[in-house]
């Protein structure tokens, strides 16, 4: 395919980028439109995929039929077969009325499932029907129907390593990866990293009415050396963010490096393991969990040194450097959200009634804390990014800290 068309294309889809890795898939794109081979499109997040099933379906014979997206991971469960499939009246509670599902409107069109791997089971088997047939039943049903439609799917799930877990089916994988499009993400595009951003930029420009940001030269190297963990939907809320927020339009390194996530998980591995095997964290929460079961473990052990401590008497085992004395506090509500302490702590309620007063005589939260973050940042000579990997807490808290104790 010659390269004007995929110029026009992007000029016609809003495609940023000369990248050779993203030229190529546009360039498959295109070539498979005009026939009816099933797609599944691959990448991370955030690298525009949407985009794709786009230009699929309006450069293919069927381009005057509907075009429907389905996010199936935003159908809940239970209702998802309902959404594609459609149901009859009162096939189930609250089915009022008969309801055509997404593969019966899209009928001589195209349907694009968008996070395809996050399917029930069920779901799927009825999904690897409508390939393999073209036909469908409706939920509360015995009727089955045709449908003409063309199936694009996405996911950023590895769907190989899904299988392997018995969570995806190994027949519908094969029937929907007739054509593999593979979007780079965009640490592998980083000659497109700066034209994104003076895209974005503009558009945001024009949208605040405000002149456009820029920025200096050590802030454009830093920008495409930074790994865009949330690829293009990281960099878009990043520029907006600094668009509305920033006073002086030209953006330095310093003000940058504000603005880019500080969390790099090989920098963390008291908190997450590099293993393959290791457990995934979906949420901070999780993180925050399985920190205080650690802690908890360590806990214990420590109970058993506390009366050596208590009566001056040296524990009952190997010699080993001297056991640091640790704040008591009350034990935290799961129910909020807290930022991870900077350090272990015994918990008021683990320590025998009899023994709790004599320690909260001895030992202070906050003249301790003060302690670790003043010698911390003496070790580090004043840098508080090592500071705060050193004290394991976020470089946002590390501040906050700094200012409440009048560290500066």
């Amino acid at each position: 395919m010659a390269t004007v068309d995929v110029q026009q294309i992007k000029q016609r889809f809003g495609i940023i980028g000369n990248s050779p890795l993203l030229n190529r898939e546009i360039e498959k794109a295109i070539l498979i439109a005009p026939t009816d081979l099933t797609v599944l499109i691959t990448g991370e997040s955030g690298v525009g995929k949407e985009v794709f099933p786009q230009i699929i379906h309006h450069n293919s014979s069927r381009k005057h039929g509907p075009y429907i997206a389905v996010n199936c991971g935003a159908i809940p469960e239970g209702t998802i077969d309902s959404e594609l499939f459609g149901h009859e009246k009162g096939s189930f509670t609250g089915a009022l009325a008969e309801r055509k599902g997404y593969f019966e409107v899209a009928n001589k069109g195209t349907i694009f499932l968008d996070e395809v791997g996050e399917l029930p089971m069920a779901t799927q088997a009825r999904l690897l029907r409508v390939l393999e047939y073209k036909e469908f039943i409706k939920v509360g049903s015995s009727k089955v129907q045709q449908t003409d439609v063309r199936i694009v799917g996405a996911t950023n799930v590895d769907l190989l390593k899904a299988i392997r877990q018995g969570k995806f089916r190994e027949d519908l994988y094969y029937r929907l990866n007739t054509v593999p499009i593979l979007i780079p993400p965009l640490r592998d595009r980083r000659e497109d990293i700066y034209l994104l951003f003076r895209k974005f930029a503009g558009d945001f420009a024009e949208k605040y009415r405000m002149p456009p940001i820029y920025l200096t030269e050590g802030a454009k190297d830093m920008l495409t050396k930074y790994r865009w963990p949330g690829n293009i939907r990281e960099l878009k809320n990043i520029t907006e963010r600094m668009s509305i927020f920033e006073q002086d339009r030209e953006i330095n390194e310093e003000r940058l490096k504000s603005y880019l996530s500080t969390l790099d998980i090989e920098q963390l591995p008291a908190i997450i393991s590099s293993d393959s095997d290791a457990k995934s964290f979906a949420t901070e929460r999780e993180i925050l969990y399985q920190i205080l079961f650690d802690m908890k473990r360590d806990i214990n052990e420590l109970k058993k040194l506390v009366p050596g401590l208590l009566n001056n008497a040296a524990p009952n085992v190997p010699e080993t450097p001297s056991i640091p004395s640790f704040p008591v506090m009350n034990k935290p509500n799961f129910a909020e959200e807290r930022e991870v302490p900077a350090a272990p702590f015994i918990y008021a309620d683990e320590v025998s009634e009899e023994k709790e007063p004599e320690i909260e005589k001895q030992l202070s939260l906050a003249e301790n804390e003060k302690d670790l973050i003043k010698k911390a940042l003496e070790r580090h000579n004043g840098k508080r990014r090592r500071a705060a990997l050193d004290l394991k807490i976020s470089e946002r808290t590390l501040y906050r800290k700094i200012k409440e104790y009048n560290l500066e």
